[in-house]
């Protein structure tokens, strides 16, 4: 009882995962806890050794040993198991993120390659239309000068036609930004595509992930809910999976096709001033 209301700081030998033994500082919390090089470490009462846990405890949870470990006054708050262990040992079974990625089989990673791509495309269409945005701006500032760039080629095209009539000269124009316009919106729908497949193949998983139950329900019963506990996870995760994939990818898509709207406008504008300036021209 003295004990459980003390923490004490002493020197002792912690076995690590792989074997290895290494002398540190170790803090003992009453009767309840040890830490060590600010992680949770426990007792093994069957080999007298003091081990380090295959597995800690969520970040927020083991971010305060360090603190407590560093306080030599006053109050430092501190996660507390009070059945001296039990609790931690069970957070040494719970699944990591590669544990949960891998419970979603081969449809969880076709799901992550869905990802992959999509952010790939979306990231050099941003970058691509960021650059053609920057061009097409500078070259908004110096109409007289055409550039090798979307809007320079546009004002090419009106320069070649200045003596045509004004539908002509509409014309060439609506030809020019048509020529323009495929290169930027390439890869666009791809984005698309895979945000609605994502989905998808979360449901296909959900699918499959039951039937692997069922069978195992047909035929071993229900006596062992570990028998069933694979099929489920598989189920739930790519379900997640699916989901987690399709909601970035629909963000980016409608970032990108914003982007590229935006670049088209501005061509369809100038082109309209344009043929409204060679039209006043005209008429006087």
């Amino acid at each position: 009882m003295v004990q459980s209301g003390k923490v004490v700081t002493f020197e002792g030998a912690v076995t690590d995962i792989d074997g290895s033994i290494r002398n540190t500082t170790i803090t003992r919390v009453g009767t309840f806890n040890l830490l060590a090089d600010g992680k949770y470490v426990v007792y093994n009462s069957d080999l007298g050794l003091i081990q380090q846990l295959s597995q800690q405890p969520s970040g927020y949870q083991v971010k305060t040993v360090s603190k407590f470990q560093g306080t030599t006054s006053g109050i430092a708050p501190l996660y507390i198991d009070p059945i001296k262990g039990v609790l931690l040992s069970i957070f040494t079974q719970k699944p990591t993120i590669e544990d949960r990625i891998e419970a979603g089989g081969t449809i969880g990673y076709i799901i992550i390659g869905l990802l992959i791509i999509g952010a790939i495309i979306s990231i050099e269409r941003l970058v691509t239309l960021t650059l053609v945005g920057a061009k097409v701006k500078a070259q908004r500032k110096n109409l007289d000068n055409p550039g090798d760039n979307a809007l320079g080629r546009i004002l090419k095209t009106y320069q070649d036609n200045k003596d045509v009539d004004v539908e002509t000269l509409e014309l060439k124009l609506d030809e020019a930004i048509l020529k323009e316009t495929p290169a930027l919106e390439a890869r666009i729908s791809i984005i698309k595509v895979l945000a609605a497949i994502a989905p998808m193949m979360g449901l296909l998983g959900t699918v499959t992930g039951m039937i692997a139950t069922f069978q195992s329900i047909q035929l071993f019963g229900t006596s062992d809910p570990k028998l069933m506990a694979g099929g489920i996870s598989m189920a739930l995760m790519t379900t997640v999976q699916g989901l987690v994939a399709a909601l970035p990818l629909m963000l980016m898509h409608a970032i990108v096709i914003a982007r590229s709207k935006s670049i088209v406008q501005v061509l369809e504008e100038q082109s309209a001033g344009m043929v409204a300036s060679h039209a006043e021209k005209r008429n006087a």
